[in-house]
This record gives structure tokens, C-alpha cells and sequence, in this order.
């Protein structure tokens, strides 16, 4: 993916993952996204420490399950995505909320 086009790695990370349990985890220096279904842990590794200036020391991807949900009396299901924990060195930070 990244061989044909220069700028793709920015379309590979789509949000930050803001969350009570994400939100702990930012104290261990470990910062939660989502992503594309289609990336590897390189393509990953890359993006991050090219659009952050970061270094990257981990990266655990996991993909979420399909969850169904019925709205009255329609059955549907919640779109599966791909999401990643990264470690990052001690000396780098990531800042998600910037001060005003």
C-alpha cells in the first residue's frame, strides 16, 4: 500500500480511541487507534512515527467483533474495524488535547 502512493500512510490511522480505559493507559506511555482492516504492524509502525515524529517501541493490533443490534424490529450489526495499542519510548509523547 505504501509503495504506490507516498501520502497513504495517512489514511491508515483514522481516530484516536478515547476511552475510560485507553484514557489509563495513556499514563504507560500507550496510545489507542483505529485503523484500517487492511494495514500490518509496518505499515502501522511507519505512519505513526512519520505523522507524530515518534518512536515506536510496540504495537498490538486487534480486530474488534461484530456486534448485532436490533432497533425495533430490525436486526443489524455494527461495522467491524481494526484497532492498535501503541507503546511508544519513555522520551516521546503523543498530544491528543492540545492546551488552549
Amino acid at each position: 500500500m505504501l509503495k504506490n502512493n507516498s501520502h497513504g500512510f495517512l489514511d491508515l490511522i483514522q481516530k484516536p480511541i478515547l476511552t475510560d480505559k485507553t484514557t489509563y493507559l495513556l499514563e504507560e506511555n500507550r496510545y489507542c487507534f483505529r485503523v484500517k482492516r487492511e494495514a500490518n504492524k509496518q505499515e502501522l509502525k511507519y505512519a505513526i512515527e512519520k505523522i507524530f515524529n515518534v518512536k515506536v517501541l510496540k504495537i498490538n493490533t486487534l480486530r474488534e467483533p461484530i456486534k448485532k443490534r436490533t432497533v425495533g424490529r430490525f436486526t443489524g450489526r455494527k461495522t467491524l474495524y481494526k484497532k492498535i495499542i501503541v507503546k511508544l519510548d519513555p522520551k516521546d509523547k503523543i498530544i491528543l488535547f492540545p492546551e488552549t
